[in-house]
């Protein structure tokens, strides 16, 4: 498999085999993608599982450079179970308890990309926070709808995060603007890349950490570590 490393100086290559001195079309890029997370050292000795979820960015276009400034935020979940329980002992009424373990991971983005032509590599800096957060909710087990009883937080815990990433984008849609009619170019793009992150010490459950004691009290099992983290996007990009 390709490693972290051997992927990053393939997109660096990539990314200096290209001129960079034009004008980029679009002033604003936005993106949304699905990602694949894997934890890393310390966070992977806890959590053993890959995680899944979605991304998107917005960015803005620095006028006459390759330089691109705005944010973006992810949304993983990490570990979830579900479990049908009785709501009261007293009547035969049952619902699905859901608890999600997520990891929410917001950045500032600084992007360095080829400004023109169908293949745009990219080369990205980061830096922001992980949120870390377990949830329950309970739901009607009714055919007609998952209606939403109640929910509580668990845990959550809240760290600095830094790193960078790469990728491209590769052009399968392009029209161009027209004064006339004031019609904008756009264009859309396939969005390819991977991300390393570190994250800082935090604490947190996974996956089967919230269990019953002998007096039927609920017990945390939180874990504390690091929460390093690569991701694996696909996705759509639009340029505008």
């Amino acid at each position: 498999m390709l490693n972290t490393r051997t992927a990053t100086a393939l997109i660096l290559a990539a990314a200096l085999a290209f001129p960079l001195s034009g004008i980029c079309q679009y002033p604003f890029q936005a993106n949304l993608n699905l990602v694949l997370g894997s934890p890393q050292n310390e966070f992977k000795q806890n959590v053993d599982n890959s995680g899944y979820g979605v991304e998107g960015h917005f960015a803005y276009n620095l006028p006459r450079t390759p330089m691109l400034v705005g944010v973006s935020l992810s949304y993983l979940i990490y570990g979830s179970q579900t479990s049908q329980e009785r709501l009261i002992q007293t009547a035969p009424v049952w619902v699905d308890v859901n608890t999600t373990n997520s990891l929410v991971m917001g950045h500032l983005l600084l992007r360095l990309q080829n400004p023109s032509g169908t293949f745009r590599p990219y080369v990205d800096g980061l830096l922001g926070f992980h949120y870390l957060t377990t949830d329950t909710k309970i739901e009607n087990q009714s055919h007609h709808s998952d209606e939403e009883i109640a929910s509580s937080n668990n845990f959550n815990d809240l760290v600095g995060s830094y790193g960078g990433g790469g990728g491209f984008m590769f052009q399968v849609y392009h029209t161009e603007g027209r004064e006339e009619t004031q019609n904008k170019a756009i264009s859309i793009y396939v969005d390819i890349g991977f991300r390393y992150l570190k994250g800082g010490k935090a604490e947190y459950l996974k996956e089967g950490s919230i269990s019953y004691d002998k007096n039927n009290n609920f017990v945390y099992d939180v874990r504390r570590s690091t929460t390093d983290i690569v991701t694996w996007h696909l996705g759509v990009g639009f340029g505008f």
